[in-house]
């Protein structure tokens, strides 16, 4: 882009930026993705204003997180790729945390202490949740290159700053890992700066894959010095390396949370056992117990669903449910009894209800610890799988309201609470207006007033959603 194109932009960007940050609808002058990055971050309560980022650890805490982080032995390689741009251009270099945290940085003495000023610095927080529209905040939350310029950014103290950031992602475990950026005062921070920042976001994941690839040949040796083939040979996250010939297993298996049995897809019952820096997976062709399926969320009653009978539960007994799910590695008497009636608890009453739940539901329930014996499905739980990476309609449908929503015992109501802003977030910031109307429908949604006002201006005039949010909105 040339600078007199730079400059028009620069001037539709400022009287968006005045608009947007007004309370007004957001105009059309940015980037579509610098518009839905500014919706995010006005949802998510961004002050443009802000003297900067915030700091979410001191210099320690980074220090010691950096040391074990998994990207720290490719400080090297990323130095060397970014070293000459960043001297040439009197730029900076940041190496952050799947947060958006600064975990390091390097460069020009100048800028570096320009950087300072608005937090560009170790231990703070760059997540758009945190700072707002930015290369490294937005890149983080789409999962993708970014570049970011001058008065594209949400706080007005970041207009004279233009950054180009990509995330690295972990070809182990498929999860962000955290971001590498270039940042320095606009102009001189030229946008194709974001194919040099992606081709070193690439060559790090080159270089974890390789070493990935090694620790399997390492596995994969120890595995056949084995006498006897000792079934399937797993890394340390689940995927498969060796022992599964026709793949019926696929690349990767969920690990259980609590004990060594997990259920194949066959239904056998296997047994995990450690295995140097891995696992070994033993079929021992026992039957899997029949499935625990729970309904909790919505206004309905409480279900649980157990070999095809579905059963409807007390309050009590949905909630010890709830919260065994929860916590599947189990729960001491004293730990679920503090978890359904606080301080108040008491260990005896626990033991009771348990012997109870047995009998009603005749699901097998483990002791020393509490814990539930079989697989476990339940709609909390897919909920939150959801929340990590599903698109925004499929998590509208996920939701029909809150969970358990007549139950006061301290565990539920904060899960049920945390369950309720991280839905209505995501939905605010990525969902469409059919989302948004979804959610609308639940206890919560019917009566929310920002989601309200965003139905009222997203969907056209005539359409009788807006009509009803626009009825609520006047409604006492």
């Amino acid at each position: 882009m040339s600078y007199a194109h730079l400059d028009a932009y620069s001037r539709r960007l400022r009287a968006a930026h005045e608009t947007a940050t007004a309370d007004a609808p957001i105009p059309a002058g940015p980037r579509r993705l610098i518009r839905d990055s500014w919706r995010r971050s006005l949802d998510a309560g961004i002050d443009p204003d802000a003297p900067g980022a915030p700091s979410g650890a001191d210099p320690v805490q980074v220090r010691d997180a950096f040391e074990t982080h998994p990207l720290r032995p490719l400080l090297p390689i990323i130095t060397r790729t970014l070293r000459a741009v960043a001297d040439e251009g009197e730029h900076i270099m940041i190496l952050t945390d799947r947060e958006g945290r600064i975990l390091w940085r390097d460069g020009h003495a100048a800028t570096l202490r320009h950087a300072d000023e608005v937090g560009l610095a170790g231990g703070h927080l760059w997540a758009e949740e945190a700072a707002g529209t930015n290369g490294i905040g937005t890149s983080l939350a789409l999962r993708r290159p970014v570049h970011v310029y001058s008065e594209e950014h949400l706080m007005r103290v970041l207009h004279v700053w233009s950054c180009s950031a990509a995330p690295i992602t972990d070809p182990e475990s498929g999860r962000l890992l955290g971001c590498v950026d270039i940042s320095g005062t606009a102009p001189s921070l030229h946008p194709a700066t974001v194919a040099l920042v992606t081709a070193t976001a690439k060559l790090a994941e080159t270089q974890l894959a390789l070493r990935m690839h090694e620790r399997d040949e390492r596995l994969r040796r120890r595995y056949e010095a084995l006498r006897a083939r000792p079934a399937i040979l797993l890394s340390a996250t689940g995927r498969v390396i060796a022992g599964d010939p026709g793949g019926s297993l696929g690349t990767r298996i969920q690990l259980p949370a609590f004990g060594e049995h997990m259920i194949l897809p066959d239904g056998r019952v296997a047994m995990l056992e450690p295995f140097s820096d891995g696992y070994l997976l033993r079929a021992t062709g026992t039957p899997a117990p029949a499935a625990l399926a729970l309904t909790f969320l919505g206004d309905g009653p409480p279900t649980a669903i157990v070999g095809g009978r579905k059963v409807l539960l007390s309050l009590r007994h949905a909630e010890i449910l709830a919260i065994l799910a929860l916590h599947p590695r189990g729960l001491t008497a004293e730990q679920l009894s503090f978890y359904l009636y606080g301080d108040d608890g008491n260990p005896v009453t626990i033991r009771a209800e348990m012997h109870r739940l047995r009998t009603q539901l005749d699901v097998p329930i483990g002791a020393k610890p509490y814990h539930l014996a079989c697989p476990v499905e339940a709609d909390f739980l897919d909920l939150r799988r959801l929340l990590t990476g599903g698109d925004p309609a499929t998590l509208a449908r996920a939701y029909p309201g809150p969970l358990l929503a007549r139950s006061e015992s301290p565990e539920i109501r904060r899960e049920r609470d945390e369950l309720e802003v991280l839905v209505r977030t995501s939905l605010l910031q990525r969902g469409a207006p059919e989302d948004l109307w979804t959610y609308a429908q639940t206890i919560n949604g019917r009566e929310d007033f920002q989601l309200l006002e965003r139905l009222t201006s997203s969907l056209p005039q005539a359409d009788p959603r807006a009509a009803a949010a626009r009825a609520r909105l006047r409604a006492p």
